[in-house]
């Protein structure tokens, strides 16, 4: 594992501002979290100078982590892992560890932005394709008068040097925000922000992934209807088959399998 990664996750469990209600949920300790509370969370945060990275989880993100430690630790560090899909807020309700409701990428972003402009906190997008944060940008601005954008930028579809490493958070921590935005799927949207965390000043970076292209107008959003029916999939495969299908092919069935064995209590799942 990357030495940046330990660092940064190092310093995630010592930390006494992260969100303590989880449930676990194949051995990832998922938010019991409403997006009011999320905001809430935030403005402390801000307001204590904490330096947190918040995952939003769905089941494809969840499944990831068990295929691979090194990802599960990132998610089990992270000062919030929010129930982005419907399977996980009704396990989550069912663990009875506190409130919880969805708290899906692109709500939140819209939330935190609405939330931002009577308190003045900046905001930076970072991701998506070619002209898609630009776009998100501008569309941000747009829909809230008075926000605080501090700006964008798309970094490199390859690995990265640790000169142009420097040189993002060197443009990210001149533009003094808040709040980081950051758009580039899962898992790597996770990797970048436990790698950036101790490099970067804002206070939250936080990972929404396909909230940018949805944002951007780049690609069709569910109706909030299929949102709430937990079938939101199913919405996303009719429209992008190639891509989502050898996923959610691989994903599902292990994770009903698991999540079965998990409730009968056949198997256990340690948060580590």
């Amino acid at each position: 594992m990357d030495t940046v990664i330990h660092s940064a996750l190092a310093d995630r469990a010592r930390s006494a501002d992260r969100w303590t209600d989880r449930a676990n949920i194949l051995g990832v300790g998922v938010s019991a979290i409403t997006i009011p509370r999320a905001l809430r969370q935030f403005e402390q945060w801000i307001t204590t100078g904490a330096r947190q990275y918040v995952c939003v989880a769905d089941v494809h993100a969840i499944m990831q982590s068990r295929w691979s430690e090194e990802f599960r630790r990132i998610h089990n560090g992270a000062g919030m892992v929010t129930p982005d899909g419907m399977p996980l807020v009704r396990l989550a309700q069912l663990a009875r560890v506190g409130e919880v409701d969805r708290v899906y990428g692109p709500d939140l972003l819209m939330e935190a932005c609405a939330f931002s402009v009577a308190r003045g906190y900046r905001h930076f997008f970072l991701g998506g394709g070619p002209g898609v944060a630009e776009e998100l940008e501008r569309r941000m601005a747009r829909r809230f008068p008075g926000l605080q954008i501090a700006g964008s930028h798309m970094p490199p579809f390859r690995p990265t040097t640790l000169e142009e490493d420097a040189e993002v958070a060197r443009i990210i921590n001149e533009a003094r925000p808040d709040f980081v935005w950051v758009g580039l799927s899962t898992p790597k949207q996770e990797y970048w922000m436990a790698k950036f965390r101790p490099n970067l000043d804002a206070a939250i970076l936080l990972g929404i992934g396909a909230a940018f292209d949805f944002h951007s107008g780049n690609k069709p959003q569910a109706p909030k209807l299929i949102q709430r029916s937990g079938f939101e999939w199913l919405f996303r495969l009719a429209t992008e088959p190639r891509r989502l299908w050898p996923r959610y092919r691989r994903v599902i069935p292990q994770f009903l399998y698991l999540i079965a064995r998990q409730k009968l209590g056949l198997e256990k799942f340690p948060i580590d």
